[in-house]
């Protein structure tokens, strides 16, 4: 159980003993260290049921907690109205660290996480950074002990693939060579509005493509692999964890497609509105649209057929979708419209998780000089090679294959987590002096703060490993940075319940923080004795942590910076 958990279940003990019956305490991080370690501030509203006064009330939980355990807390006071400040006590504190590996939990969730869903008519863009919210939080509900489905819902089907096949049927002898997907759509986009021929030709292939044409179904399967391998190699830069073993494509669904309709219609929920059929629902203005009148078929039906597999095929107990903002109506429809039909278990829960936009110096979408679209890929390489020139200016003795390796995790880990670090639903503006600075909230600080701790183990000469005791918890600062390392897990636990991987970034900031001023105030090498090894173990831990946690997020750490 996770340290405020554990401290939550004695408050909780502590209300009972002092004549709660039904408590309701509220545990928390102190705000400032004056007042403790933790506090619990549900006095005043038990007091106010009971009719007592809640310093009383405090004071009494305050006693029951101490006379409980008096091993867990150096001091237990009441503080204002009724607020009970509990600070740790040292032995406790070492204690606790002796054992700090990520506790799995022991009631597993099925969780189904869809994301990254690139149109595999053109390439990634900027906009899929945002994709890595879906990969952490993958990483981090694997970490915890949960049943983790990835799913990349890539969009390979419609109308625009017809005019892509076709364009891709005329130059069939280059396809080998085709690498740019945006000038690919560019010319087949333009041969479209222009040649009305063409136009229909392309009109026809989408007909033959969803009849199955093996002919066309032949060169949809070709475009379909060029666009997959331009996605791969992104995924492999970014250090995503999809694979073309969790594709969840829209075409999977074409043929359950006519079934969602029907069922619909047999739920009572369908009605015709100018040849289309919708579903209309007392709680949106708008109709969610599953047929058009020309017998085509929108995202909703695709969406509603893949969520009645997540649960039927997967048994998933969580279905999390990070997508975009801008979509958030539509899944707010396509969910009500799931339930309402019955496609989903009563117990699984929809949840989409939203994020905001990447925007550029004017606080516009982030765009290319000319305007254009920004491919991710490029922007990956710009970042590396940014990244080269900042590493060679730190540490010239740096060169050749490690100055690669160390530019390579700087810049990828840069972007990702000027990504992550952001809470999801705000927008942000991209700026690269800020996500390569190595003073803030960035990675290359927090890579720097892992760094550093190697070298004091190599200038130590003694490997962490070997560092086999709990260190002793006296001073102030060691306190704390004891405190700030046993709330890792409560942060992992917090950020799979409400999706926020921000929360962890934060946490790494602060123990990175935390560790220098616990550097500054508490000598390490010069310590005498036992003393030095305590403190190297401490060091050990909090490097330990920071891996642990940018690992989680899918960010590298480097033994030398």
């Amino acid at each position: 159980m996770n340290l405020r958990g554990f401290l939550s279940e004695r408050v909780g003990d502590a209300f009972r003993a002092a004549g709660v019956a039904d408590p309701e305490p509220m545990l928390r991080p102190a705000a400032r260290p004056e007042f403790g370690d933790y506090q619990a501030n549900g006095a005043m509203a038990a007091a106010k049921r009971l009719r007592t006064n809640p310093r009383a009330l405090a004071t009494a939980v305050a006693e029951a907690f101490t006379d409980a355990d008096p091993d867990i807390a150096e001091q237990v006071e009441v503080a204002g109205p009724g607020f009970v400040n509990i600070t740790l006590s040292g032995a406790f504190l070492s204690e606790r660290l002796g054992n700090v590996e990520i506790e799995r939990t022991g009631r597993p969730d099925r969780v189904v996480l869809d994301y990254s869903s690139p149109n595999l008519a053109k390439e990634m863009h900027v906009g899929h950074l945002r994709t890595t919210i879906g990969d952490a939080m993958a990483r981090i509900l694997d970490a915890l002990g949960h049943e983790v489905i990835r799913q990349n819902h890539v969009g390979d089907w419609g109308t625009q693939f017809g005019m892509l096949v076709a364009h891709l049927e005329d130059r069939q002898e280059h396809a080998a060579e085709l690498k740019d997907l945006e000038v690919f759509y560019a010319e087949a986009r333009k041969r479209f509005d222009a040649d009305t021929d063409f136009a229909d030709r392309a009109r026809r292939t989408v007909v033959d493509l969803q009849r199955g044409d093996e002919v066309v179904r032949g060169y949809w399967r070709r475009f379909i692999d060029i666009s997959l391998s331009h996605c791969r190699a992104v995924y492999d830069t970014l250090g995503i964890t999809l694979t073309d073993d969790d594709l969840d494509a829209e075409s999977r669904y074409n043929d359950a497609l006519p079934k969602v309709v029907e069922d619909l219609d047999q739920a009572g929920l369908l009605t015709e509105s100018d040849g289309a059929k919708c579903v209309f629902l007392e709680e949106f203005d708008a109709p969610v649209i599953v047929q058009k009148r020309d017998g085509g078929y929108l995202y909703a039906t695709s969406d509603l057929a893949a969520a009645r597999l997540r649960t039927d095929h997967y048994r998933a107990d969580r279905v999390l979708y990070f997508t975009d903002a801008r979509q958030s109506l539509h899944f707010r429809q396509f969910f009500a419209v799931a339930r309402k039909a019955g496609f989903v278990a009563e117990a699984c829960s929809l949840e989409h998780h939203p994020f905001g936009a990447i925007l550029g110096e004017d606080s516009r979408p982030f765009k290319t000089r000319t305007g254009g679209v920004v491919k991710l890929a490029d922007l990956l390489d710009e970042a590396v090679q940014r990244a080269r020139a900042l590493v060679a200016e730190k540490n010239p003795d740096l060169t050749g294959a490690e100055a690669d390796r160390v530019a390579r995790a700087v810049g990828i880990g840069a972007v990702k987590y000027a990504d992550l670090s952001k809470n999801r639903t705000s927008d942000y503006v991209f700026d690269w002096d800020t996500m390569l600075s190595f003073d803030g909230n960035t990675a290359p600080y927090l890579q720097y703060a892992y760094a550093r701790i190697q070298s004091i183990f190599r200038r130590a000469g003694v490997s962490p490993e070997r560092l086999e005791a709990a260190p002793a918890v006296v001073e102030p600062e060691e306190r704390r940075l004891a405190v700030l390392l046993l709330r890792f897990q409560e942060t992992l636990e917090q950020v799979a319940s409400e999706a926020l991987p921000h929360l962890l970034c934060t946490y790494l900031y602060e123990l990175a923080s935390r560790f220098m001023r616990f550097y500054e105030a508490c000598p390490v090498l010069d310590a005498p004795g036992g003393l030095r090894e305590s403190r190297l173990k401490l060091c050990a831990l909090t490097a330990e942590t920071l891996h642990r946690g940018l690992d989680l997020l899918g960010i590298e750490t480097v033994e030398r910076m």
